[in-house]
């Protein structure tokens, strides 16, 4: 553990350059007063490490001083191995970087840690695409990614669901979620979320991105996925569900599954569970439960069980004549 930190403040002091005691001691978890302790020891071992008093102070590394990767752990290597697992390197332009990476880690690791490290990227695959969808074309993603990485503002000519407009946004980062590639980007000092796929145009602007103070792109991607979630289901509606109803229901979604999960079990054997599930409409719960009927069948609210009414009396008539 002790050899773990101390490796550890190498790698973010070569990383970040000079940082402060309480810095330090707050991304390791430990007391200011152990990390004295551990720069002591560095030092002690040979690590060019040190101080700077006064306001802007803090600890740094000789200039010029690296350390070396003979800290990485088998395991840890074999995480970085991850990083290959092709798509998302793939459509972002990085592929042959990911592969000369790799190449470099592989030449630095030990002999005997090489064949773990590359195991990982022959045993594991990632396909994050949905069961019978392609994937969205998305020509205009490498051209995102460089705005991020170079923090150069973009302007794109987007398709949203009500018109289509030109408009110049600041990039702030990317976010791959069910095999569909987000830009997240400020426009006039309010941060959105773009699909990749609905820009049809894209031409990278010299000007620098105004990127908004402390912006944690995980902690947004959380927020707005809740508020997004949130907006959605917009009521409730009561159903009476068999085993392989409750099968079926839980298969649409994680909101339906987290509500299955919930149920009221039957009062009797070979009864019915009752599940109150979320939907986003009456019209939306009517297409979901049709399909699953007799297994499934509405309760409430009454306008649902008259819109199933109405579509399963619609196509009987049609089937009929």
């Amino acid at each position: 553990m002790r050899a773990s930190r101390l490796l550890s403040i190498q790698m973010l002091l070569e990383t970040h350059g000079r940082m402060s005691a309480p810095a330090l001691a707050r991304a390791l978890e430990v007391s200011v007063r152990t990390l004295h302790r551990d720069i002591d020891e560095l030092t002690t071992a040979g690590v060019p490490v040190y101080a700077e008093r006064g306001r802007a102070g803090g600890f740094q590394l000789m200039p010029g001083w690296k350390t070396t990767l003979t800290g990485l752990t088998p395991a840890e290597s074999e995480v970085v191995f991850l990083a290959g697992l092709a798509g998302p390197a793939a459509d972002l332009g990085l592929a042959t970087k990911v592969e000369s990476a790799q190449l470099k880690l592989l030449a630095a690791l030990p002999a005997p840690m090489r064949g773990d490290a590359q195991r990982i990227s022959s045993r594991l695959h990632l396909d994050p695409v949905e069961w019978y969808r392609e994937p969205d074309p998305v020509p205009h993603l490498p051209l995102a990614a460089t705005a991020v990485w170079e923090g150069r503002q973009l302007a794109i000519t987007y398709e949203s669901w009500t018109q289509t407009g030109r408009r110049t946004v600041h990039p702030l980062g990317l976010v791959l979620k069910a095999g569909i590639w987000y830009l997240v980007a400020a426009r006039e000092r309010k941060v959105r979320t773009w699909r990749i796929s609905s820009i049809q145009e894209a031409v990278l602007q010299d000007k620098p991105v105004l990127r908004p103070k402390g912006f944690d792109l995980a902690a947004y991607w959380r927020d707005a996925v809740r508020r997004f979630e949130a907006g959605v289901y917009t009521g409730e509606a009561l159903v009476a569900a068999t085993p392989r109803g409750l099968v079926e229901l839980r298969r649409i979604n994680a909101a339906l599954a987290l509500a299955v999960a919930r149920a009221t079990p039957p009062a009797r054997a070979g009864g019915r569970s009752h599940v109150r599930m979320p939907i986003e409409s009456v019209p939306h719960a009517a297409g979901q439960l049709l399909r699953l009927f007799p297994e499934v069948e509405a309760l409430e609210p009454p306008e649902l069980r008259q819109e199933l009414r109405r579509r399963s009396t619609a196509a009987a008539r049609a089937y009929r004549a």
